[in-house]
């Protein structure tokens, strides 16, 4: 066997889910161990896949180029930082045209702000423009993920899941009920939007 270390699968995620998955962690102490985010569908996340519309780029650095993108998927924003040590990502919102549909591959990162709140961004490795049935092939595929999250934590099985667990553990209420029902309601969502997309393009006349 290899002794290379593998690159971790990347979740497919929407976007107001990723933005509440504060709570980071290693389960090593190894300097170089990965850092995962906790989804709080009860799965950890080093790497996400996503897709949506870039509507704005900004070079936000003082000392040198640092970019921001925003992503738009059907349930909210991504927010993603890239300066020197992502050159290609930094090249591409360099010289990006918003709006335009682009895949991003990258880490979460969280980051703790002076009044205390935890803000999480995407660290990308790579960004590429796609086409419309790429994003909508994204929605459907990360829709019928996060349905499947959201059951298995429902299910009676899900005791036995360590990052469920820990997802209860971190973000349930004061009662201790981890609620799923907003990230259903988005998975739904961006599938009926979906839907009416397509109606509508059927709708429109043909050229």
């Amino acid at each position: 066997m290899s002794g290379a270390p593998t690159r971790e699968v990347a979740r497919r995620v929407f976007a107001t889910e990723f933005n509440d998955a504060q709570y980071t962690f290693k389960e090593s102490d190894e300097e170089r161990a990965p850092v995962y985010a906790l989804l709080p569908t009860g799965e950890r996340a080093n790497r996400v896949f996503v897709v949506g519309t870039l509507t704005e780029t900004e070079d936000v650095g003082s000392d040198s180029e640092y970019w921001q993108g925003r992503v738009v998927d059907p349930s909210g924003t991504f927010f993603m930082y890239a300066g020197q040590y992502q050159p290609e990502a930094a090249s591409f919102l360099r010289e990006a045209e918003p709006p335009v549909y682009v895949a991003v591959a990258g880490k979460p990162r969280t980051f703790e702000t002076d009044d205390g709140e935890i803000n999480v961004s995407l660290r990308p490795e790579s960004v590429t423009a796609v086409d419309a049935d790429t994003r909508d092939r994204w929605v459907v595929e990360t829709a019928t993920r996060t349905l499947e999250r959201i059951q298995a934590v429902e299910s009676d099985e899900a005791t036995q899941n360590e990052y469920v667990s820990m997802a209860r553990e971190h973000y349930a209420d004061e009662e201790g009920t981890l609620t799923l029902d907003q990230y259903r309601r988005a998975a739904l969502g961006a599938l009926e939007e979906l839907d009416e997309e397509e109606a509508e393009a059927e709708a429109q006349p043909s050229a």
